[in-house]
C-alpha cells in the first residue's frame, strides 16, 4: 500500500467504530515459566496472557510474536512461545524484525496479515518506531486494527510504542525538570494515550507528569508491572493484572509553567487531576468517565 493510498485509507476510516482491541502492559506479566515468579493471579484462568488469548476468541487463533524491542530477541520470543503453547495456542510463529527490510519481507507482512493476536515484547520502544514506524507492517498494523477483530498486545516498551507520542527515556529522578523526559514518535495506534510502564515498581510519577505536562491534550497512563488496559474501540479502558493502573487528567490544568521555562528549569504545574485503579476499573477516555468496582465484587 503506497503513502497516498494509506492516507486516504485513514480518512475513511475516521468515525468508524475500531475492531480491534489494544491491550497495553507494564511489563514484567506472568509467563508461567515456575514458581519464581511473584504473581497473585491464576496463570491459566486469570493472568494476563490468558486474557489476551480469551480476547482472541480462541486458542486456535494464530498468534504472532513480535521481539522486535528486545536485544535478545531469540531467548524473548522463546519465552513468549512457551507461555503460549502453556495456554493451549496451537498457532504461535515468531517474526523475528531486526531491520527495516525485515519489516517489507512479504513472508513477515503475510504471517502478520493472518495473525489474529499480536504481542510486541519490550526492550527499547524507540526501536519499534525506527524498525516498523515507517513500514508496510505498521500500515497493517494500523488497518487491522480498526477493520479487524485483532487483539494487539504489547509489554513495557511495546506498550510505550503503541502511543503516538510516545517516551523514549529519561530517569524518574530528572523529570520535572524541563527535559528530564525525551519524547519521541509512535506507531499511533491510540493517539489519545502516553503510556508508561513499570510505573509503580520505577517510581515514574515525574516522568509521566512531565509528558502531560509537554501534552496536556493527551491522557497520561502508568501501567504497574503485571497489570495492563484492556482498550475497546480506542475509547472504554478496563484494567486487567494484579496491579494498578495510574491515569494522569491534565485536562483542568489551572498552571503549567513547561511552555515558558528553559531546559534544566524546575517546573510546576496545578490541578492535574491524579486517578489510581485497580483490576475490573473502568475508564472512559472520551469524556473521563470512570466506574470502579464495588470492593465486594468478584474479579473479571
Amino acid at each position: 500500500m503506497g503513502i497516498s493510498t494509506f492516507a486516504d485509507s485513514n480518512k475513511k476510516r475516521q468515525g468508524m467504530a475500531i475492531k480491534g482491541i489494544l491491550i497495553p502492559i507494564g511489563g514484567n506479566e506472568d509467563k508461567g515459566l515456575g514458581p519464581d515468579e511473584n504473581y497473585t493471579l491464576d496463570f491459566i484462568h486469570e493472568g494476563i496472557l490468558s486474557r489476551v488469548v480469551r480476547e482472541g476468541g480462541s486458542t486456535n487463533t494464530p498468534v504472532v510474536i513480535l521481539p522486535t524491542a528486545s536485544k535478545i530477541p531469540v531467548q524473548v520470543g522463546e519465552n513468549y512461545v512457551k507461555a503460549f503453547d502453556t495456554l493451549g495456542c496451537s498457532h504461535v510463529d515468531v517474526l523475528d524484525i531486526r531491520q527495516k527490510k525485515d519489516a517489507r519481507d512479504p513472508h513477515m507482512l503475510r504471517k502478520l496479515e493472518e495473525a489474529g493476536i499480536i504481542m510486541f515484547s519490550g526492550g527499547d520502544q524507540s526501536r519499534i518506531y525506527r524498525i516498523i514506524g515507517e513500514s508496510p507492517m505498521k500500515e497493517i498494523l494500523v488497518r487491522k486494527y480498526h477493520e479487524e477483530p485483532v487483539v494487539i498486545a504489547g509489554t513495557s516498551a511495546g506498550a510505550m510504542a503503541m502511543s503516538d507520542e510516545m517516551i523514549a527515556g529519561g530517569k524518574s529522578t530528572e523529570a520535572m525538570y524541563k527535559g528530564g523526559v525525551r519524547m519521541g514518535k509512535g506507531l499511533g495506534l491510540i493517539p489519545g494515550l502516553i503510556i508508561d510502564s513499570h510505573f509503580i515498581q520505577r517510581g515514574r510519577f515525574n516522568r509521566i507528569a512531565e509528558a502531560t505536562a509537554k501534552f496536556p491534550h493527551l491522557l497520561g497512563v502508568g501501567l504497574a508491572e503485571d497489570t495492563g488496559i484492556l482498550i475497546r474501540n480506542g475509547n472504554d479502558c478496563q484494567v486487567i493484572g494484579s496491579g494498578m493502573v495510574i491515569f494522569f487528567d491534565p485536562s483542568k490544568l489551572t498552571h503549567n509553567t513547561e511552555s515558558i521555562l528553559p531546559e534544566g528549569t524546575p517546573m510546576s504545574m496545578a490541578n492535574l487531576t491524579v486517578h489510581i485503579l485497580a483490576n475490573s476499573d473502568h475508564f472512559r477516555i472520551s469524556d473521563r468517565k470512570i466506574t470502579v468496582l464495588p470492593v465486594d465484587a468478584p474479579w473479571e
